[in-house]
This record gives C-alpha cells, sequence and structure tokens, in this order.
C-alpha cells in the first residue's frame, strides 16, 4: 500500500510541475503495477531499463546524423571554436562519469540521473554511457566563464 500511496505523491508532484516525462512514467509503472504477475515485470525494468534507456538515448542522439541535420561538415565547424572544444570535452567527461553513476543508481535507486557529440565520444571510445547533454553544455558554460574571465584580465 505504502508503495502506491508514494508513487500517488510523485504523481500529483508530476502533475503541479508539468513534468510530462515523470507523470508518464509513473503513470507507466502504476499501469505495470496492476498486471498479473507485475513483480516480476517490475524486477525486469529495474534489473535493465538503465540499459534500454541508454540504448534508446543513444539512438536519439543519432537520429540527427541519419536524418542528415548533423554532417560532417557541422562537426568540423564546431572544433573550430574554443567553445566546440570544451563543449566536446564536457561530453566526453559526462560520458566517462555517467559510467559510475549508473552503478550508483543501482546500487541506490533513490538516486535519479538525467542520462551528446562528446558523450557519443566517450561512449564509443571511453566505454562511458551516453547520459547528460545538458550537463555537458552546463560544464561548458561554466569552463567558457572561467577562460572568458581569464582573458579578459
Amino acid at each position: 500500500m505504502e508503495s502506491w500511496i508514494f508513487l500517488g505523491v510523485i504523481l500529483l508532484i508530476a502533475f503541479i510541475a508539468k513534468n510530462q516525462s515523470l507523470l508518464i512514467a509513473t503513470i507507466a509503472v502504476l499501469l505495470l503495477k496492476l498486471l498479473p504477475h507485475s513483480d516480476k515485470i517490475l524486477t525486469t525494468l529495474n534489473q535493465r531499463g538503465i540499459n534500454w534507456g541508454v540504448t534508446l538515448i543513444s539512438a536519439t542522439i543519432l537520429v540527427p546524423i541519419a536524418t542528415g541535420d548533423i554532417v560532417l561538415k557541422d562537426l568540423l565547424d564546431t572544433l573550430k571554436s574554443p567553445l566546440g572544444w570544451v563543449a566536446t570535452i564536457c561530453g566526453v567527461l559526462v560520458a566517462v562519469l555517467s559510467s559510475k553513476g549508473v552503478g550508483l543508481i543501482n546500487q541506490s535507486p533513490e538516486v535519479t540521473v538525467a542520462l551528446v557529440f562528446g558523450t557519443i565520444m566517450g561512449v564509443v571510445f571511453l566505454k562511458g554511457i551516453a547520459a547528460g547533454p545538458v550537463i555537458a553544455a552546463g560544464m561548458t558554460y561554466c569552463i567558457m566563464q572561467v577562460i572568458q574571465t581569464v582573458m579578459n584580465r
């Protein structure tokens, strides 16, 4: 009963905050709980869901390349600026750190993590896990602020 109440509170918070992703996820879990043998389904989702999510995020990151919205020239143009280099490096760092974060999530599921060019590089070359382009953008912003401050002195 406690899990129903807890999920209900999360559903309410997601609704009030207008967080569509959390709202959909909570409704999906509540619906899964209604199914016969839901314990088996939820256990499988708990054990494999992160990997499925990472796969989906990785596929999503590759779609603009597949559709031709992002081409090799875009990458080369981006790498001509300090911003592009810092963003790429931050993406790599986020991917490597995320591989450690997944272990933490598996050990402590109450901890949540938000799981794109730099991220892909980290996944492919450093065996990282795709996660957090927004985190990489935030890191890039912070680093660029420091660089601009140093250069303006």
